[in-house]
């Protein structure tokens, strides 16, 4: 079996797996559950700021995503490999069905599987504020 984390820089695989999950989530009209299948491992556990998310509660969290989100960007700044493991920092930016852009920094630990699932994460949020975001510029 082909490990996909190994086709490609780190980086460039946490931009892929982001942008190409997502862009199925808005854009595409495969079931929630298939779709999840293809990206994450039903024992899957993300931990966002302290918060659990499982299988069901992702699932879950696809319906909002799909109905509000209408544009968005993954831009990785760093990340580093051991294994199947991927430490990342990376910035996510969108534009929601109302309200305005909004830009979100993640640290993440993740653990993915030899075909390239999430297994599980453990995520530090916070928004980017608008100063944060001129300098970046």
């Amino acid at each position: 079996m082909m490990n996909p984390l190994r086709t490609k820089p780190p980086e460039q695989f946490v931009a892929d797996f982001f942008t190409s999950f997502t862009d199925a989530v808005v854009h595409g009209s495969e079931d929630a559950a298939d779709l999840m299948a293809r990206y994450y491992t039903r024992d899957v556990v993300q931990v966002a700021d302290g918060v659990p998310l499982d299988w069901d509660r992702l699932l879950a969290h696809l319906r909002p995503v799909r109905k509000n989100l209408r544009q968005f960007r993954f831009e990785v700044h760093e990340a580093f490999l051991d294994g199947y493991r991927i430490a990342a920092r990376f910035t996510i930016h969108a534009r929601m069905r109302k309200g305005g852009p909004v830009s979100t920094r993640v640290h993440m630990f993740a653990e993915f599987t030899p075909d390239g699932r999430l297994r599980r994460a453990e995520q530090l949020t916070r928004p980017v504020t608008t100063a944060e975001q001129q300098t970046e510029e």
